[in-house]
């Protein structure tokens, strides 16, 4: 079968086929290091995103137990201020952990980067 498909190409086709040959295997090594750093990239991307994410999550809970601390303490002004600053403690920390994490990304970008090559 193979013979026949060569046997119907035309000579110049023929004669071209092993420069295409190299042609092909040496754009394909250009490429490989590229996508490999586009996909560190995109890794890198999706940890900050999931980062990004929890500290939404954290404002939310927040949120609710804000609005828990009116239902239960709105009438008196001290239980709600303690209730407050705990909570704004609780989000001050998580934006602390969400300010390491994201000083720590170039860090790890650069690793994997080095890890790729």
């Amino acid at each position: 079968m193979a013979s026949q498909a060569s046997n119907r190409q035309s000579p110049a086709t023929q004669a071209s086929q092993p420069i295409m040959d190299w042609y092909s295997q040496q754009w394909l090594q250009g490429v490989v290091p590229m996508t490999r750093l586009q996909l560190v990239w995109m890794e890198s991307v999706s940890d900050m995103m999931v980062q990004e994410a929890k500290f939404l999550a954290a404002l939310s809970e927040a949120g609710q137990q804000l609005g828990m601390c009116y239902d239960t303490h709105g009438h008196d002004p001290e239980k709600l201020r303690e209730c407050y600053q705990n909570l704004a403690r609780e989000v001050a920390d998580q934006h602390m952990q969400r300010l390491k994490q994201v000083a720590a990304l170039p860090h790890e970008f650069r690793q994997r980067i080095w890890e790729e090559i």
